[in-house]
């Protein structure tokens, strides 16, 4: 058993195919498919369950992924200890970001890392944000962008607050409620919701505000991102409860009413408490760089307070 595969391992499980995962490691599928047999072979189980159509983990590979993924990363992590820190950095930035984030501009902080370090390849992954928590505790993932419920702050990672949202509801502009200044949760006991899957932490927080007021829904849609959600609301097929900012971003065809009893959402920052890898140090300090300059320019900044890991 080596290191080279134990990160095929690692990447045929992300891509679920051969073909995609010999070509993010530069090898051939031949290759790439020749070393993994012969893990197998070494193990004496199979890692994972070929077809003609798929590649998906065995119960034996399930175990195996998560004790191969440390070790890549163990292994990334000394080789990045040693290098100068004088020498250009290079290397992958794995970010990962919940498809609501909205206090960060992500395209333009990842426009002025680019710039800052062009050798740094940057892969960025969507997802709820308990998914991308569990990545960065895997280290699959170096740092995520993250909005989760008051109180159910991620555990074992560094955080860093960014911002408070206290959600509204968002209706078609035809809706009955659309001239209303404001609204309670009870005056939408009636109404068809549109919302995030079950259990996602997106989900979590109008449920848990509903069943705390002691009130049921109707959560006919289920959807993976907001622009379905809003579109959905949009055609005046649902309402959905969503931050202000989100609301804002489908036009005119929905409307945003404040709620006075709505549940709130906290987005962070979360990355490897223990030993952040120096593109992810990097990375840290080239937003706290911008928010910085955007302070001084006297705008709200991209987060409410400073990264505690500096470049070096």
């Amino acid at each position: 058993m080596d290191l080279q595969q134990l990160r095929y391992v690692v990447e045929v499980a992300a891509e679920e195919s051969f073909t995609r995962a010999a070509e993010r490691c530069f090898v051939t599928q031949s290759a790439l498919s020749h070393q993994i047999a012969a893990l197998e072979r070494e193990l004496g189980h199979r890692l994972f369950v070929r077809s003609s159509r798929s590649v998906r983990l065995s119960e034996a590979g399930a175990s195996f992924l998560e004790h191969a993924r440390a070790a890549v990363s163990a292994a990334d992590r000394a080789r990045e200890a040693v290098v100068e820190p004088v020498e250009e950095l290079s290397g992958t930035l794995r970010l990962g970001v919940i498809p609501t984030v909205t206090a960060v501009r992500v395209p333009e902080l990842l426009a002025r890392y680019r710039r800052a370090h062009p050798r740094v390849r940057i892969e960025l992954l969507m997802g709820n944000s308990d998914y991308l928590a569990d990545e960065v505790r895997r280290g699959t993932v170096d740092l995520a962008f993250l909005g989760v419920r008051s109180g159910d702050e991620p555990r074992g990672l560094a955080l860093e607050q960014l911002a408070v949202d206290r959600h509204v509801v968002a209706v078609s502009r035809h809706h009955r409620l659309a001239g209303r200044r404001r609204v309670r949760l009870a005056d939408l006991a009636d109404e068809t919701f549109a919302d995030f899957p079950a259990g996602s932490s997106g989900r979590v927080q109008g449920d848990t505000a509903f069943a705390a007021a002691g009130l049921d829904r109707d959560v006919a849609f289920e959807v993976g991102t907001a622009e379905l959600l809003l579109g959905l609301v949009a055609q005046g097929l649902a309402v959905a409860l969503v931050d202000p900012v989100t609301a804002g971003e489908h036009g005119p065809q929905v409307v945003a009413i404040p709620l006075v009893d709505g549940p709130r959402r906290i987005q962070y920052a979360a990355w490897d408490a223990q030993a952040p890898r120096r593109v992810t140090a990097a990375f840290l300090a080239q937003w706290e760089r911008a928010s910085a300059a955007a302070r001084g320019r006297g705008g709200p900044g991209e987060h409410s307070g400073s990264a505690p890991v500096s470049e070096s």
